[in-house]
């Protein structure tokens, strides 16, 4: 089951019920991530520019999109290049990475998240507890698409 972010009136409840307010910055991140669906600060932030709804800076975008993937509206996403993503997509679900374009695609693969799961789950790690498992799936763009 895919669980999105929040519609912008539920947000703010969100924000509300965590002591936080609902700034023109905070909403206008939001807005470009319920567009983009995964992004990085960057991409945010030129996203926020191009609808010119706020003046938000990368910088106080990553810390905004930080704050939000804290409180659980949004999933971190670590890529191959060493660059941090945010999902709105909490749900477990599978990831497709382009390494050459450095993007993401969600891929809903319910048997497959049920095997890994039940297979590692009677798994031990010496000196590990598993947190959760998370899969992600690095390809590149193959000629037919």
């Amino acid at each position: 089951m895919t669980q999105t972010a929040p519609t912008v009136d539920e947000l703010k409840i969100i924000l509300k019920k965590h002591g936080l307010k609902a700034t023109q910055q905070r909403v206008a991140v939001h807005m470009a991530m319920l567009h983009l669906g995964h992004a990085s600060a960057d991409m945010v932030a030129e996203e926020t520019a191009r609808a010119k709804v706020a003046n938000v800076t990368a910088a106080s975008v990553y810390n905004i999109l930080s704050q939000l993937a804290d409180i659980g509206i949004y999933s971190r996403r670590l890529s191959a290049n060493n660059k941090m993503y945010f999902d709105v997509n909490t749900s477990k679900h599978i990831h497709l990475y382009d390494s050459v374009n450095n993007t993401f695609r969600d891929l809903q693969d319910d048997e497959l998240i049920d095997y890994v799961q039940s297979h590692l789950g009677r798994k031990r790690f010496r000196g590990y507890k598993v947190e959760g498992i998370d899969i992600q799936i690095v390809c590149r763009p193959s000629k037919t698409r």
